[in-house]
């Protein structure tokens, strides 16, 4: 897709208008946002997601990956999105060489040296990834005012580190 089918929150420029009944971004619309929830209807900016699991101390990652908003888009540069994608297309790769390994009883070793190389090309995506992500949105909101940036950065480091 050409950039310039893009609007300017990557969302493709065919369906701006929305299909009947759908948001810009093609997910079904909440009528008025309804609160704790992002425009979409999506349950991704409620706050409440995962707070039982946060109470009784138990790690609430899973819910916060199904909370992914599909409203928060970012236009890529053509290079970027070939290169990110030309990552994951390798690690994808691995994965199946790693599910081969294992239909023909390959040694264990060998096995979790190939997963320690899937592991590995997968963390230096999300680095790749993470300093696109500074120099382009964050950097941005900041210059704009958007300090909340800088908290939704902290929590992403602190997911990463542990």
């Amino acid at each position: 897709m050409e950039k310039t089918d893009l609007d300017r929150k990557g969302i493709p420029a065919e369906n701006e208008a929305g299909a009947e009944g759908l948001s810009p971004c093609g997910c079904a619309e909440n009528e008025a946002g309804a609160e704790g929830l992002c425009p979409c209807g999506c349950a991704a900016d409620d706050p409440s997601e995962g707070a039982e699991d946060r109470e009784n101390g138990r790690n609430s990652d899973a819910a916060d990956a199904d909370a992914v908003c599909c409203c928060r888009t970012k236009a890529r540069s053509e290079k970027e999105q070939r290169d990110l994608i030309n990552r994951l297309s390798r690690i994808e790769g691995q994965i199946r060489g790693l599910k081969g390994m294992i239909e023909r009883d390959a040694y264990c070793i060998d096995i979790i040296n190939q997963a320690a190389a899937a592991s590995s090309a997968l963390s230096s995506f999300s680095k790749v990834l993470l300093t696109c992500h500074i120099r382009t949105c964050v950097e941005e909101d900041i210059r704009e005012g958007r300090e909340e940036k800088v908290d939704e950065l902290v929590k992403t480091l602190q997911k990463l580190l542990r």
